[in-house]
């Protein structure tokens, strides 16, 4: 059976889906943007700034689930141009230690005109 997984730690759903879900022992996030939790806006500019703030958010909804980055074994990653990819990849490498399998595309728009949004799906 599926559990929903929310925080208020993250951004809450801007539509009708879940911030994760647990299924089979894994945690499938959604894909997180850069929205402060906060103020609920995205605040960040840089690709830089905008992935550390998709991260935390990553953290937080992982956390709640009862696991971490260090558990990811498969992330999608969209940015809204392939020219931030080396930017990205900087920040994302500091976190993604355990180098999970990933996809990285870029994607026409992203919601809210962002730069990045990332999903994970972790071990518990």
């Amino acid at each position: 059976m599926a559990t929903k997984i929310y925080t208020k730690k993250a951004p809450d759903a801007i539509g009708p889906y879940s911030q994760a879900i647990v299924s089979h022992g894994l945690v499938f996030t959604s894909g997180q943007i850069a929205i402060n939790p906060v103020t609920n806006t995205v605040e960040a500019v840089t690709i830089e700034e905008q992935t550390e703030q998709v991260i935390q958010n990553l953290k937080a909804v992982l956390a709640e689930a009862g696991t971490n980055l260090e558990n990811a074994v498969k992330t999608t990653c969209f940015l809204a141009d392939m020219d931030d990819f080396a930017a990205f990849n900087e920040i994302y490498g500091r976190y993604f230690t355990g180098k999970p399998a990933r996809s990285c595309i870029a994607a026409k728009q992203l919601p809210k005109n962002v730069l990045v949004e990332v999903e994970v799906i972790a071990e518990l």
